[in-house]
């Protein structure tokens, strides 16, 4: 499960045994965990984090999008 980024307590990373599902992120942070699409930038689940947080989580996305779409496609391939 490779990490893409940590930030601000947050570790973005994503499963490596995903590769047919469309790109996306799982986000960690104290005991708490979320599933972001990133095309377009939408939450997929949520198991903790407040709406405050997600709207962070969401506007980290969004900055780092391109960055979590080539760390996606370098490890499975052109996007999906």
């Amino acid at each position: 499960m490779p990490t893409i980024l940590r930030l601000d307590g947050f570790r973005f990373y994503f499963y490596s045994h995903e590769p047919n599902e469309p790109r996306h992120v799982h986000v960690d942070r104290a005991g708490c965990s979320a599933k972001l699409w990133l095309e377009p930038v939408a939450l997929a689940s949520n198991a903790g984090f407040s709406a405050s947080e997600i709207g962070v989580l969401l506007k980290i996305v969004h900055a780092h999008r391109t960055q979590f779409m080539e760390a996606w496609d370098g490890f499975f391939g052109t996007g999906r």
